[in-house]
């Protein structure tokens, strides 16, 4: 049996899910029997790769780097799992989507700043207007809500997926838990 090549994305978010993924603890090695880890901000790989059968996805779509990244990871990837209730509902980072963005960036960086007050423009990603939950940029095949979604689910979701069937994730996870 070949194994499945599984990514996971963090886009805009707090990587508690990818820590989450990472209680799995010895579970990992079971799933390391069958799935090769493609990517991941765990890893170096530097450049999402072609041809991914899973890619978790946490975060919410908040930055133009967000936007490019997702749609890239959409064309390259055959089933995509919003992780976490950032990716499903933008959950935490939409709390700024009342707020105009300079209006962000004038709290941030001229406000709360002691030193070379203004905003930087070379080593922070442009904000989008808003924080956008996956699914409104991209097609979503599965949705894995939680805050985080705990390593018994994930581990379940992941063990449905990669034998073939749609995990039934409605008594498992309920958001904010």
């Amino acid at each position: 049996m070949s194994r499945k090549r599984l990514a996971t994305v963090w886009l805009d978010g707090c990587s508690g899910c990818h820590m989450s993924f990472l209680d799995m603890d010895e579970r990992l090695i079971e799933l390391a029997e069958k799935v090769e880890l493609v990517f991941s901000p765990l890893v170096d790989a530097k450049e999402f790769p072609p041809d991914v059968d899973i890619t978790l996805v946490e975060g919410a779509v908040s930055s133009e780097e967000d936007l490019h990244k997702i749609r890239l990871v959409r064309r390259r990837t055959k089933l995509l799992v919003s992780l976490g209730d950032c990716a499903v509902t933008a959950n935490v980072p939409a709390m700024r989507n009342p707020f105009p963005v300079q209006a962000i960036y004038d709290r941030a960086y001229r406000e709360n700043a002691t030193l070379m007050q203004g905003t930087p423009h070379e080593v922070i990603p442009r904000l989008l207007p808003y924080a956008r939950p996956v699914h409104e940029v991209v097609h979503v095949d599965v949705y894995l809500p939680g805050c985080p979604p705990s390593a018994d689910v994930i581990h379940y979701a992941l063990t449905e997926l990669l034998e073939g069937r749609e995990p039934e994730l409605s008594a498992r996870t309920r958001f904010g838990a």
